[in-house]
């Protein structure tokens, strides 16, 4: 009996010995995502897309590890709109956030003191919770969510983590840095740190932070700069190194030409702003050295934008987007086309795609390269664009922008269509078109649309239906508009704005240049 008990406990043990030693099986880990997000970060303000004046080595590594997508766009021409698209995967004109948050409309309006034809329609204040958004499909699917930055689509209530953060640190209403680039700010969401501590440093250690906790996990982390958005400031040494920079190049003469409504600018030699780009850079260095060192860098996805061009007439007049027409809050492709890099290890490295996509288009794409089930009921606007960076194609498809709005940089209240090389301007004051061959000219020096008129009606008509369904509202006229007023108004723009422009500009090239002692708050607009 004893011998029979001693040999059951022996194969009792070495059975779970046995199943102890057998291979467990682990589940395929996930891809982590870092989504990087600039502000008013322009197609050419880059190293990596052509700049000769700014310096940015960490960004343009993602670009070269990556893929360039060379025809990328922001789904609208400013802030909130753009962003929404991004957490929804809808066009701006269907989510009805269509100005950035906080602009007048109606008979508002007026108080600009622009004296403009039109009235812009009302738009929705804040990201729909009925969505479900591009992190909340994230959680669905077992990530770790974090946002650090510029929110600017809702106010308390509607903050990213209302919409499926886990973590925020300094998402709220605004756009801007209230208080600036350097400790002490103004954000109820992000303490402020030692006094000159950087903004953009500190949202970048804040995601370093955060992925170093969440390392072991799959983790979605979005990095919403408020660079390089106005005020622009820098430090000393950088002002110093870019001044020199800007001389050793050559200065212009002249700076600016006059658009539409404002002066545009012309040349990129600021050198207050390119400090604030490098900052910007260094924080992302930042925080990719740090995946490198923790070894996250070959299962982790970055993905670099912008929420619309650079800012090259009103706000802080920062920079020039040349060779494309015009900037933030205009409808051609300075206000527009965006650095547009997605680098995914062992898919699409170092090559370019020139097929049009927009920022509805990344959260299909996340959604599949997470292994996830898409949800086409809420990306309707955005397709993946994994066939493309496995080296493939897709279907073309129309994109549109909607921006029924005067904005505070010059652009006109407008829709836009692009269908293949082709890209459509419908104008609201007057209801003129513009048609554009992208291929053959992206620097739209050529109106083509009088040698086209069946195409410009195939494109309008077109352009239209899509509006109409997506519930797009449109301005009005405004039945007090007096012409003669516009006029002077515009001859003030021209006689007086833009020479203190140009004085301003030489202003901050001088070796003379004196912020009064004060090197983060060396230049605040209020446009």
């Amino acid at each position: 009996m004893k011998s029979k008990f001693i040999l059951f406990v022996f194969l009792f043990f070495s059975f779970f010995a046995m199943v102890s030693c057998q291979p467990k099986m682990v589940e395929p880990t996930k891809p982590n995502i870092l989504f990087i997000l600039a502000d008013d970060f322009g197609y050419h303000d880059l190293s990596v897309t052509g700049s000769k004046f700014y310096e940015t080595p960490n960004i343009d590594r993602i670009a070269n590890e990556g893929m360039i997508f060379t025809d990328g766009y922001a789904t609208c021409q400013v802030c909130s709109p753009s962003r929404a698209s991004i957490m929804s995967g809808k066009f701006p004109a269907r989510h009805g956030i269509t100005d950035w948050i906080g602009a007048r409309t109606g008979e508002e309006w007026r108080k600009a003191g622009r004296f403009n034809q039109l009235l812009p329609p009302e738009y929705v204040h804040a990201l729909p919770h009925e969505y479900t958004t591009l992190p909340e499909a994230m959680k669905e699917v077992g990530y770790k969510t974090f946002f650090a930055g510029k929110w600017h689509i809702g106010t308390n209530g509607s903050w990213p983590e209302d919409h499926g953060f886990d973590i925020n640190k300094g998402g709220w209403d605004v756009g801007s840095p209230r208080g600036g680039y350097f400790s002490p700010w103004e954000n109820p969401n992000l303490e402020s740190g030692p006094d000159g501590e950087n903004l953009s440093m500190r949202l970048a250690q804040e995601t370093v932070n955060f992925i170093k906790e969440n390392k072991d996990t799959s983790f979605f982390a979005y990095l919403s700069f408020y660079a390089v958005h106005g005020p622009i400031q820098t430090t000393q040494e950088k002002w110093t190194k870019y001044r020199q920079k800007a001389e050793d190049l050559g200065i212009a003469k002249t700076g600016f030409e006059m658009g539409h409504f404002l002066p545009i600018r012309q040349v990129q030699d600021n050198p207050v702003y390119a400090g604030l780009v490098e900052a910007m850079d260094d924080a992302v260095g930042h925080v990719l050295i740090s995946l490198d060192e923790m070894g996250l860098a070959e299962n982790t996805i970055v993905v670099f934008t912008s929420d619309n061009g650079g800012v090259a007439a009103g706000d802080a007049f920062a920079t020039s987007n040349l060779p494309l027409r015009a900037g933030k809050g205009y409808q051609f492709e300075g206000g527009i086309r965006e650095p547009y890099f997605i680098k995914v290890p062992g898919m699409g490295n170092g090559q370019k795609c020139n097929t049009p996509v927009t920022g509805t288009d990344f959260y299909p794409t996340l959604l599949e390269l997470a292994g996830a089930e898409l949800k086409p009921e809420e990306h309707i606007d955005g397709v993946s664009l994994v066939p493309l960076l496995k080296g493939e194609t897709i279907s073309a498809r129309p994109l549109i922008w909607h921006y029924p709005h005067y904005g505070n940089q010059g652009g006109e209240p407008s829709s836009i269509i692009r269908l293949g090389d082709w890209k459509l301007i419908h104008y609201y004051e007057d209801g003129h078109e513009e048609l554009y061959n992208m291929k053959t000219d992206f620097i739209e020096s050529e109106d083509l649309a009088a040698v086209n008129s069946e195409l410009v009606k195939h494109l309008s008509e077109k352009l239209f239906v899509m509006l109409d369904e997506m519930g797009a509202r449109y301005p009005t006229k405004d039945p007090d508009w007096n012409a003669g007023k516009e006029k002077e108004y515009l001859e003030r723009v021209v006689n007086s704005r833009l020479p203190n422009l140009e004085k301003q500009r030489m202003n901050f090239l001088s070796k003379d240049f004196d912020p009064k002692n004060n090197w983060w708050g060396s230049f605040i607009t209020n446009d």
